[in-house]
């Protein structure tokens, strides 16, 4: 049975789990055959009841937000708002701790230029050798606009961050740490809380690219101890186009913002501007209404499917996954076979067969997987490859889907006899 159309209004809805039933893409045919989703770390198909709430905003209350007294912008402004609320319940944080942006990447560039302003010459910043691109670029100019030193914590032989070695090179010249909660190559899960006791005791600002975690793991910002915590409405059943920013307080308000223009401002004159209160302050311009309204309504399906629940159920299908991947001769995954440190992220390695072949000859079969480097460059060049091939799973997948993998994997052999 699927879950009934959610109001983004109703936050008492029973806990119903949901079936492939409530996402109606599953039901596509590609080349004729069912088509079989396994590209979830790139993004999450969407169940009808975001399509829904997306549709109920543009075709009843569609206005702009802040900006007017008519019943059309009140109630447009009243469900965004109410859909940063839901956001800021779900991780654990304060209504205007949450800043709405288009996606992690927007918000680490953000922080990355409103801390950086900050930054001396000879300040460092320490990242992780795992990190995607949109958590290593934006440093990269930073530290070269100021002069600043760039590390990085390493990688153990089993695929994990090396803690002790990250013990020495966080010293009281690190000024930001950031680092990914879950690896979108490796499937790593990193111990935050830990990285942050680490980073705060030299007075470090701890930053979590959260956008292959927060899907998945029950994430409260509380217990992680972090600073800022960045992650991706797309990435969670929720649209395209919205993210979020999640900072204390604290930090924030002392932050400048990252753009300008309306809406983010309390005063202009001819000569100066001083900006409005949080979490406005970093909401330049008309905001993706409709979007957080979306993604919201994401929110409140993964709770009602229950997060814990999605925790169980990627396990048994992680296990599941290692077991039948495991019997392909000549296929190595990249990553820890360990259940306790790793999210349904599968790299692999196909002897003599490049990723974007395994790719192409996989979606003839009706199976999307991604081949390539990931976004992860210099992970890439770290472990010497060229690219993997990757199967990512989601609350939707099934057994038979890794099965449908296993086949699969199995034909792109054949054709490469």
């Amino acid at each position: 049975m699927a879950m009934k159309t959610n109001e983004i209004e109703n936050k008492s809805v029973p806990t119903i789990v949901p079936v492939e039933e409530d996402f109606p893409i599953l039901k596509t045919l590609i080349n004729g055959k069912k088509l079989v989703y396994l590209d979830n770390s790139a993004t999450t198909q969407k169940p009808k009841q975001v399509i829904a709430a997306m549709t109920h905003f543009y075709e009843h209350c569609n206005a702009n937000v802040h900006r007017g007294i008519y019943t059309l912008s009140r109630q447009a402004t009243e469900a965004y708002e109410k859909s940063r609320q839901i956001i800021a319940d779900f991780i654990g944080a304060s209504f205007d701790e949450i800043i709405f942006t288009k996606g992690t990447t927007e918000s680490l560039n953000l922080l990355a230029s409103s801390l950086g302003k900050k930054l001396q010459p000879g300040d460092e910043i320490v990242l992780s050798e795992m990190e995607h691109h949109s958590n290593i670029v934006p440093w990269q100019q930073i530290a070269k606009e100021k002069k600043c030193i760039l590390k990085y914590i390493p990688l153990t032989a089993e695929y994990t961050l090396d803690l002790e070695k990250a013990k020495k090179i966080i010293n009281s010249k690190t000024k930001i740490v950031s680092v990914t909660q879950m690896s979108n190559v490796l499937g790593t899960i990193n111990p935050i809380t830990e990285l942050a006791r680490i980073a705060h005791a030299v007075d470090a600002v701890l930053i979590v690219d959260g956008a292959q975690s927060v899907p998945h793991l029950p994430v409260n910002v509380q217990e992680l101890e972090c600073d800022f915590l960045a992650f991706s409405g797309h990435k969670m059943g929720g649209p395209t186009g919205i993210g979020v920013l999640y900072g204390k307080r604290k930090l924030l308000e002392n932050m400048e913002p990252f753009l300008y223009g309306g809406d983010m401002i309390r005063e202009v004159s001819f000569d100066n501007a001083s900006w409005n209160e949080l979490p406005w302050k970093f909401e330049a311009g008309t905001p993706s209404i409709a979007q957080a309204i979306g993604l919201a309504a994401a929110v409140q399906y993964l709770q009602n499917y229950g997060m814990d629940k999605i925790v169980e159920h990627e396990k048994k299908l992680t296990a599941y996954a290692l077991q039948k991947l495991s019997t392909i001769p000549g296929l190595k995954i990249i990553g820890s076979a360990h259940l306790d440190n790793r999210g349904a992220i599968f790299s692999f390695t196909l002897d003599g067969i490049h990723s974007h072949d395994v790719s192409e000859i996989l979606d003839r079969e009706g199976i999307a997987v991604r081949g390539g480097h990931h976004c992860a460059m210099p992970l890439m060049s770290r472990l010497q490859l060229p690219g993997t091939t990757r199967a990512s799973l989601y609350l939707y997948n099934t057994e038979k889907d890794v099965d449908a993998l296993v086949t699969g994997l199995k034909k792109v052999q054949k054709v490469f006899a």
